[in-house]
């Protein structure tokens, strides 16, 4: 039988914050009102609220258990391009010969992104006028990822996935409508429906006379775009294209560059080591990642983790690896699948998630943590938490029936806490079950 000393040292070494098997869970009344409210009786609720300083659980319900995590695992990828993605993102590497220039991608999901005015690797290739080539390797995964909704491929928060993504893959089709004096009678329609970037890919107009509004709709398997006409005076929709690895990048660099992309297999023989030409700074990724819940950012920084880390471009591959090294202490080992958080098949715990985010704390630093995750009334937290804003910075996540939220919490006595609350299979009202989270964090805010 284990004796009173023996029982303090064993307490004193399971740590709180990693989890013990046999930790007591630690409920109480904020707890119970959160999960005791209609909209969560019939759902699956973890919930885990740790005071990192002194290791301690404050709050703790089915927190070991495994939950659908949506967006929050982006978390994640964040973790993994901080960690080996450097200050600044490589946006190609590249070889220059006498007579032709080499560039093989690396997944910079910002070349030629509207969001980016500064290009440096256009700016590169448009200064070149000897034959570039493009070494069409190292990419090994599939364009869209393991368990995503199929039926969602004609949404613009699911573009595909590629080794040289070109205008975050995504095709702009808008259409302005001319009224008042600046309709021209000589025409049959004061409508123009026009891309961005231009494309010869092929379109078809669908009369619809009872559409109210702008919609296109690309065809599953090809580039084919169904065009309907709508009464907004200006409308737009950004639609994804079909990538076909890097052979649509190709064709959409055309009008940009005065020469045509040629795919190479390998370098020549003889070839230097390859530069590295820096595209952004990399918080300029991981920001918008984190506020505006990108999922293609978060996708293309797994893959550059994975390019960086492993020489070519897998998800599962450097998965793997993370976990098996930097992330090899999580305390429940997670089923990990994509960047985005888009698939179903992950299953995170929130003791992972708290876990992560003390270690992201310590290895970043938390003013660094303030600045990329999203405060009360900004980001995806716009319509919440406006009394705490600048006292709590954290993740949201949602698919249907799953919510989710993790983060740090400054208290009222100044005491930094680490949180994370996963919601799943709920049916009810996703807006009620967000505001009784903020209750319940307001709660904690002010009990601790």
């Amino acid at each position: 039988m284990m004796n009173s000393v023996q029982l303090i040292l064993t307490l004193a070494g399971c740590s709180l914050m990693a989890g013990c098997a046999a930790s007591r869970p630690v409920s109480g009344g904020p707890v119970d009102n959160l999960v005791r409210q209609p909209d969560l009786v019939n759902a699956h609720v973890g919930i885990l609220v740790v005071d990192p300083e002194r290791s301690v659980d404050l709050y703790s319900y089915q927190s070991e258990k495994y939950f659908v995590p949506a967006s929050n695992t982006k978390l994640f990828s964040l973790y993994a391009g901080m960690t080996y993605l450097g200050d600044s993102i490589a946006g190609i590497r590249y070889f220059q010969a006498d007579t032709a220039l080499f560039i093989s991608p690396t997944g910079d999901p910002t070349f030629l992104h509207p969001d980016y005015a500064r290009q440096p690797v256009i700016d590169l290739l448009k200064a070149r006028k000897q034959p570039i080539y493009l070494l069409d390797s190292g990419w090994e995964d599939e364009a869209l990822g393991a368990g995503w909704s199929w039926d969602d491929y004609n949404d613009d928060y699911m573009p595909e996935r590629s080794a040289l993504p070109v205008y975050g893959n995504l095709i702009r089709w808008v259409q302005e409508r001319q009224t008042g004096s600046n309709a021209n009678p000589e025409f049959n329609s004061p409508v123009s429906v026009y891309s961005i970037p231009e494309v010869d890919w092929k379109v078809r107009f669908t009369p619809d006379s009872a559409s109210r509004r702008f919609r296109i709709k690309r065809s599953r398997d090809e580039n084919f775009f169904a065009i309907t006409e709508g009464n907004e005076a200006n409308a737009y929709q950004d639609v994804p294209f079909i990538t076909h690895g890097t052979a649509s990048a190709i064709e959409l660099l055309k009008d940009t560059l005065d020469q045509t992309l040629v795919p190479l297999a390998k370098l020549p023989r003889g070839a230097r080591p390859l530069k590295i030409l820096y595209s952004q700074r990399a918080d300029s990724l991981y920001r918008p990642m984190m506020y505006r819940s990108d999922n293609f950012f978060a996708e293309q920084t797994l893959l550059m983790v994975s390019s960086q880390v492993l020489g070519f471009m897998n998800d599962r591959k450097i998965i793997d690896s993370l976990l098996h090294g930097g992330l090899s202490g999580l305390p429940q080992t997670p089923r990990w699948v994509d960047g985005s958080g888009l698939s179903r098949f992950n299953l995170f715990s929130p003791r992972d998630f708290v876990w992560l985010l003390n270690q992201m704390k310590n290895q970043f630093g938390m003013d660094r943590m303030e600045r990329l995750l999203p405060t009360g009334g900004s980001g995806t937290l716009g319509n919440y938490y406006a009394k705490d804003s600048g006292y709590i910075y954290a993740k949201t996540g949602s698919l249907s029936g799953v919510i989710a939220l993790s983060g740090y919490l400054i208290s009222r006595q100044n005491h930094l806490l680490i949180f994370s609350i996963l919601v799943n299979n709920h049916r009810g009202n996703t807006s009620a079950i967000r505001r009784g989270v903020e209750q319940f964090l307001e709660q904690v805010r002010k009990d601790h």
